[in-house]
């Protein structure tokens, strides 16, 4: 068995976290991967997947997860003896302890955001449960550190009580603001007729809620009911919306004061002044962001060599033509193509701007995507 560059298996090689995946292990990592998946009859069989498989990554929903681990063990056999199981899944406690009934080591893992646009989870939070860990803990590390996530180890249990709160209350909350958006739409207007009259928080409240709204349902359904430790939790925040709501109802400057003392003052309290004023940084820098790509022109351009210099020699066409940019904001693909999305201010001369789109063209610096 080769540790150092082992034959993975996905098991839910077909579902987005599974592609993603397979494609991060055999592009960036140069790995074999097999996927199983029954929605896939392409891919591997069982059979194969336990005889040659020395990595194992369950990427299943979350319902099914310990169900399938376990069906996996039986048919196994003891043949996992001194490799490796992880799982993808939301919550930690309940695959976990399916997979250490295996013999195989074990690790949980849990990215904390959809599969991303982007070669590496660089920018995004991995929660890691090393449940039982031995020989296999040098190339879990050289994994992690290739994922480039900002890792944070934690014990099963207490992770999904954490999701309870991080996911499970997030999600409860934004979706109970959509149910008051629908129904409040034949006397105020729909999303459609508010946005107008937008403030950045409202903004940042429709986005997530119409994040959540366009994925898979299956995904938030299991964060919800799956989680023993989400029905506490949401009775909690039922609470606090009802306490609030009596003192709103009460109106009078007792009400006033007890809203002062007992939201706002003592909710303030409990948060340290480190993630207030992290929390005030974070919220005026995404302000500052949708302002930027609210700029009435706008272009976006691939920049095909991602080397030093190349950006010089895109931003010497804008200069060349005369044309001042207000804003710059770089992204990444999932192929990992580098993007630039350049803004102006609305008295740019688009003739000027035209321009520029051709020299970028004619001067084989970048290809120009799109203009706004």
């Amino acid at each position: 068995m080769e540790i150092s560059r082992p034959c993975i298996g996905i098991v839910g090689s077909a579902g987005a976290y599974g592609r993603w995946l397979r494609a991060f292990l055999e592009q960036r990592m140069g790995l074999q991967v097999l996927g199983h998946d029954p929605r896939d009859p392409e891919s591997a069989r069982v059979e194969e997947m336990l005889d040659r498989a020395e990595v194992l990554v369950f990427s299943v929903p979350i319902r099914i997860t310990p169900e399938t681990i376990r069906a996996w063990i039986a048919r196994s056999a003891g043949r996992e003896a001194g490799r490796l199981w992880l799982d993808l899944t939301s919550l930690k406690t309940a695959p976990v302890a399916a997979m250490l009934e295996s013999r195989a080591e074990v690790v949980g893992l849990h990215p904390l955001a959809a599969p991303p646009k982007t070669p590496t989870l660089k920018g995004r939070v991995l929660a890691v449960c090393r449940a039982r860990l031995d020989r296999w803990a040098p190339w879990l590390e050289a994994l992690l550190a290739a994922l480039e996530a900002e890792c944070v180890a934690v014990e099963p249990e207490r992770h999904d009580r954490a999701m309870a709160l991080v996911q499970a209350m997030v999600h409860a909350t934004h979706l109970a603001q959509a149910g008051v958006l629908r129904e409040s739409a034949g006397t105020i207007g729909d999303i459609a007729a508010l946005l107008p009259l937008r403030s950045a928080a409202f903004e940042l409240d429709v986005a997530i809620a119409a994040r959540i709204l366009s994925r898979n349902p299956a995904i938030y359904t299991d964060i919800q009911f799956d989680n023993p430790h989400v029905p506490g939790v949401l009775r909690l925040l039922a609470g606090q919306l009802e306490g609030i709501a009596r003192l709103v109802e009460q109106g009078d400057e007792a009400a006033r004061s007890r809203f002062r003392s007992d939201v706002l003052e003592a909710n303030r309290l409990a948060f340290s002044e480190q993630a207030l004023a992290t929390g005030n940084r974070t919220f005026e820098r995404v302000g500052y962001l949708l302002a930027d790509l609210a700029d009435a022109c706008s272009l976006s351009v691939h920049l095909p060599e991602d080397r030093s210099g190349s950006l010089r020699g895109l931003l010497q066409v804008f200069e060349r033509h005369g044309v001042n940019i207000v804003s710059l904001h770089s992204s990444r693909t999932q192929a990992g193509e580098l993007h630039f999305r350049f803004g102006f201010d609305h008295e740019v001369d688009r003739a000027r701007l035209d321009a520029v789109a051709a020299a970028i063209h004619a001067d084989g610096i970048g290809r120009v995507l799109d203009t706004g």
